[in-house]
């Protein structure tokens, strides 16, 4: 495989872009954790739609819908920027889309005349957050040597925890929280809830920044006409010639599965705690804290696993911790204990993101990075419906919520049988280089 990646004699040297790259990582996981999971979400669903009930089935179409435009679009425009021009643009305008999505919702006033300009906003600021992330993840082989892959894709998948919980913080502590808001904001009119939007996207726009100064790539001319056309003929071939190519495409069916179960995990924990825990709004607020700290020092823990044993040993580990927690969280009345194996949950949660990323970037040809990493967008939203179908439908079958959580163990036992006879690229060079 050709490796664009610098070598390891100047990695050190290059730290400042590296680091550039992992804030990228802060600054876009304020859209997800403030938006689209805590703040925005329940205002909406509260506030802007005409019942909670209605307003988290629109919610849920337009992040459905949003996520299917990624499916469908991130393989073919990652085989266009394949084609030249660099990543960096297209990352670019991927991100001032969020950030102008981000600061329309300062407009969406608690009326449920402004559920459509809702919906459409969410849905094009979290596309364009996705698609960013494509380009993003692409760059990860020119930030560092192969040795050091994994430990940069852990940090900057640390990093972006933190970054998410940290606008969280501040949206809570200067708007959300307090009696009088930061500005003079007007509760009565949700001026404090619909300020997040604009915060996220000064937030988001402001860290993005150092990406673009301190990261350098190779630029190829780039023709529209002709990057279109060979760029749709590339992913044709890649697409025809994935059953040679066992080992990717095996990969990317793996990851399909496991990341459905943590998909599927993320969107109904909060759902089960509320309904078999009896947990306050506020407790699955705390709950969903506590989940992302320990996700975010897992994925920094395991990131020299990742290098030193492999990406598919990371992925493998943490596939079967979830499995085992995740059967284990069934089994308990606890509280306290729900607590306890759910932020055990989310210690496996990130290195299992992280690690997927590296391995990605190991096994993608140089010059179809972009193309590949849409491949790896593709098998992340596929298959989205399946696991929330699955659990709703056993729910409601087996009138039970821990048999429907149950079929979450699942999609994780199938990723862990399909990843297992795939060979890390760690361990063919290892196979490979001549005994001491």
């Amino acid at each position: 495989m050709t490796s664009e990646a610098p070598a390891a004699s100047s990695w050190y040297g290059r730290r400042r872009a590296a680091i550039a790259w992992c804030v990228y990582d802060w600054a876009n996981s304020s859209y997800p954790t403030v938006i689209v999971t805590f703040v925005f979400a329940a205002y909406f669903t509260r506030g802007v739609a005409e019942s909670p009930e209605i307003g988290t089935g629109q919610w849920g179409a337009a992040l459905s819908i949003s996520g299917l435009v990624l499916a469908l679009l991130a393989p073919i425009l990652g085989a266009i920027a394949d084609q030249g021009g660099g990543r960096k643009p297209w990352i670019a305008g991927f991100t001032i889309i969020a950030v102008a999505a981000a600061l329309g919702l300062w407009w969406i006033e608690p009326d449920p005349r402004f559920i459509l300009p809702a919906l459409l906003l969410v849905a094009i600021g979290n596309a364009a957050f996705e698609f960013g992330h494509v380009f993003y993840n692409a760059m990860l082989p020119e930030m560092a040597p192969t040795s050091h892959l994994g430990r940069l894709s852990g940090w900057a998948g640390g990093l972006g925890y933190a970054g998410g919980l940290a606008c969280l913080g501040c949206c809570l502590v200067f708007f959300v929280m307090p009696e009088v808001p930061l500005f003079g904001l007007d509760k009565d009119a949700a001026e404090e809830v619909r300020a997040t939007g604009p915060f996220v996207g000064l937030w988001f726009a402001v860290f993005a920044i150092p990406l673009f100064l301190f990261t350098r790539e190779e630029r190829r001319p780039f023709q529209p006409v002709t990057a279109v056309r060979a760029g749709l003929a590339s992913l044709w071939d890649t697409l025809k010639s994935l059953p040679h190519h066992g080992q990717t495409g095996r990969f990317l069916i793996a990851r399909m599965f496991y990341t459905d179960g943590l998909n599927t995990l993320f969107a109904f924990g909060g759902i089960y705690a509320a309904g078999t825990f009896g947990m306050s709004f506020q407790d699955i607020l705390i709950f969903g804290i506590l989940l992302n700290v320990t996700a975010g020092l897992g994925a920094v823990a395991f990131a020299w696993f990742d290098d030193l044993v492999g990406a598919k040993a990371t992925i493998l580990v943490s596939v079967a911790a979830l499995t085992g927690l995740g059967g284990a969280i069934l089994l308990i009345d606890s509280q306290l204990w729900f607590y306890v194996l759910g932020c055990a949950i989310g210690v496996f949660i990130g290195p299992a993101q992280t690690a997927s990323r590296s391995f990605m970037a190991r096994i993608s040809p140089a010059h179809l990075r972009a193309e590949f990493f849409g491949l790896y967008a593709l098998s992340g939203k596929a298959t989205a419906f399946v696991g929330p179908a699955l659990v709703g439908w056993v729910t409601v079958w087996a009138d039970s919520q821990r048999a429907g959580m149950a079929t979450i163990l699942i999609f994780f036992v199938v990723g862990f049988w399909l990843l297992w006879p795939i060979r890390d690229p760690q361990e063919r060079d290892a196979a490979a280089a001549p005994p001491d």
